[in-house]
């Protein structure tokens, strides 16, 4: 839960946010592949000489290519935060102010400056609080990327499901003020094409 933020005041300019690009060459074929499979098995393609076995695994495998990107793009995203955090506890007026980690989260996912907003609409990612909160949440048990081998089915089946609960519980954990627009301003630099590569497989199911 938050401590409200004073909603005068000076305007500061936080570190950039960079979001780098990580997939592997084969990440779009694999996403398409899961995808692909998810339909045929929910009856909503035709059916495919593959078993429902050989369905099932490559459902799978798209489903541990998108927690890979997510969880890339969660490195940079808690990364600016941490940058955001250090900048203001340098700031002598704003050091007590209850500034976290979470109130940088909370910026960017509930409440980014507007230029911020067009930049990721434009590049055609209208879902980008879903993304961002998901890559965050799975940063809350993972430190480093996990084996396929490590991951139970199930999890991987659901794990934006888990990642959403994982951000909420993160953003709940501790009292913080949450940094606002109307105070701090940032720039983003990044290509949108693999948020829009997620983007599109969850709305492909």
């Amino acid at each position: 839960m938050g401590i409200p933020a004073p909603d005068s005041g000076p305007r500061y300019k936080l570190p950039p946010l960079i979001l780098h690009p990580f997939a592997e060459p084969s990440a779009p074929a694999t996403l398409m592949e899961g995808s692909r499979a998810s339909l045929v098995l929910e009856g909503l393609l035709p059916g495919q000489q593959a078993s429902p076995e050989e369905l099932e695994r490559r459902v799978l495998e798209g489903r541990y290519c998108e927690l890979c990107m997510l969880f890339y793009v969660g490195k940079d995203v808690l990364r600016w935060a941490e940058q955001s955090l250090e900048f203001v506890l340098r700031q002598q007026d704003l050091r007590g102010a209850g500034f976290r980690r979470q109130s940088f989260l909370a910026l960017l996912i509930e409440d980014p400056p507007e230029h911020v907003d067009q930049k990721l609409r434009s590049w055609g990612v209208q879902e980008y609080r879903r993304i961002f909160s998901r890559a965050a949440g799975l940063h809350a048990i993972f430190s480093q990327l996990p084996p396929r081998e490590l991951l139970a089915d199930d999890f991987l089946r659901n794990y934006h499901r888990f990642a959403d609960h994982l951000y909420a519980c993160g953003q709940q954990l501790f009292p913080f003020t949450p940094a606002r627009a109307s105070q701090f301003d940032f720039e983003l630099y990044a290509s949108g094409e693999y948020a829009r590569m997620l983007e599109r497989q969850w709305e492909n199911g």
